[in-house]
């Protein structure tokens, strides 16, 4: 990334777009027309102006190759993150044919913001190792804090199961005609006792009755599930440490990820994001080429705002990253990055789907609440199975069902245009539901193809 020649392609640079709309965007003003004085620079910055519907054009400028991550600056009005005009430059680098000339001196309005931004970076990472101790916190109010909330947690706990009794000795039936209000109020009544996670899992129960043929039987299973999480915290002293963290982790306790910074060659594996009415969750899948693991990224935006953490499918970093505590947890923090994000011709293992679906059940046994593990897919065919999809193992009858999820992404259409009836590897996430493909290879040598 940080050499001249090395560059994204456009599959990742739209990576980055906030929405479906920017993407479109970007990709009209990937082209030269609009463009005057762009230029870039060896340690990875690129720059230039935009015409635009005023009579001063629109200035520019991109840093990819800070280690804290890539940062876009426009004068444009924009409030996404990156703006159309940052996605359209980068395009333009990326064609790599002479549009954005390289080795360049940076203008000053440029140089201005590239250097302020990389000092602050820097003043930020001496402050963390220098300033860590003289600010901490008291650590006996802390524990007051955490055992006042506990038994907060615990008293909306075994209210939630008494009204799950209440449920059962009336039947499931009564569910129906309950309407959603019911189990908003119990939602209610679980964010009141600070056990965000236990509201979240009574507000899924809420949309399944009704939601067609065998839907007592899912509200069943789901209930089950909430019971054994009610139970397992209100006997969380008699659990192995890794499954009480799982279950303080599950009903919605914050946690620090505390485990050893692990430094490793991280592969991008896919990155994909979730909405509420509330909240934008960004997921993003690694994979250590030395150390074999694979790690799960967070990062939240504000309803409506996309997370600016944002590390596009086939880049490798350089960087540390800190599990989470949790029994089986993939959940990790990203630490310090010693390189800007680079292509790789990395490719992580992969599986047959019956070691895959395998691989899942082992890890229901650490996290019973799991809904899918991570696992690659190797030498796997798409093919239709009636209205559904599946991922048939080359050579084998063995197969997986592709999730609803799966089945309505356009990422299915290019997964089958990719395959085009023969062998491909496809990462993805495996669960109860079936799998879900997210990232896939053709045979061969080739780029990371984003499903998501």
């Amino acid at each position: 990334m940080t050499e001249q020649g090395v560059r994204w392609t456009a599959e990742q640079v739209l990576a980055l777009a906030p929405d479906a709309a920017s993407r479109k965007a970007g990709s009209k003003l990937g082209v030269a027309g609009p463009w005057s004085e762009t230029g870039s620079a060896d340690e990875g910055t690129v720059w230039g102006l935009c015409k635009g519907s005023g009579s001063r054009p629109y200035q520019t400028v991109v840093d990819i190759a800070d280690a804290a991550g890539p940062a876009y600056k426009c004068t444009c009005p924009s409030r996404k993150f990156p703006c159309k005009h940052a996605l359209g430059l980068l395009l333009l680098w990326a064609g790599g044919d002479g549009a954005v000339p390289g080795a360049a001196q940076a203008p000053d309005w440029a140089e201005q913001w590239i250097s302020g931004r990389r000092k602050r970076s820097e003043d930020k990472r001496a402050g963390d190792v220098g300033g860590s101790g003289s600010g901490a916190a008291d650590p006996e109010a802390a524990r007051r804090r955490a055992e006042r909330r506990a038994e907060r947690v615990t008293a909306g706990a075994t209210e939630l199961e008494q009204r799950l009794a209440d449920l059962l000795r009336g039947g499931l039936a009564s569910a129906e005609s309950a309407g959603y209000g019911l189990w908003e109020e119990t939602a209610a009544r679980m964010v009141d006792a600070q056990a965000p996670g236990l509201a979240a899992r009574v507000r899924e129960l809420g949309a399944i009755p009704a939601s067609g043929p065998g839907w007592p039987v899912r509200l069943l299973e789901e209930c089950a599930l909430l019971h054994l999480l009610d139970q397992g915290w209100l006997r969380r002293e008699r659990l192995p440490d890794g499954l009480a963290a799982t279950v303080r982790s599950r009903v919605g306790l914050p946690a620090s990820a505390d485990g050893p910074p692990v430094r490793d060659r991280w592969l991008v594996l896919a990155q994909y994001d979730t909405s509420d009415p509330k909240l934008t969750t960004r997921r993003i899948w690694l994979y250590g080429a030395e150390s074999g693991r694979t790690a799960l990224l967070l990062s939240y935006g504000a309803a409506g705002r996309p997370p600016e953490l944002a590390l596009p499918v086939g880049l490798a970093l350089d960087a540390e990253v800190s599990a989470y505590p949790g029994a089986g947890q993939p959940r990790a923090a990203l630490g310090e990055r010693f390189a800007a994000p680079a292509p790789a011709a990395i490719r992580p293992p992969g599986l047959t789907t019956a070691e895959s679906a395998a691989r899942y059940g082992e890890a229901l046994r650490a996290d019973p609440w799991l809904d899918a593990v991570p696992v690659t897919l190797d030498r796997v065919v798409p093919a239709p199975a009636g209205d559904s999809w599946q991922l048939v193992d080359a050579g084998t009858d063995s197969a997986l069902p592709l999730t609803p999820t799966a089945r309505s992404r356009p990422g299915l259409w290019r997964l089958v245009a990719l395959s085009g009836g023969a062998p491909v590897k496809v990462f993805g996430e495996c669960g109860h539901r079936g799998f879900t493909p997210l990232t896939a290879w053709a045979a061969g040598v080739g780029e990371a193809v984003a499903l998501c």
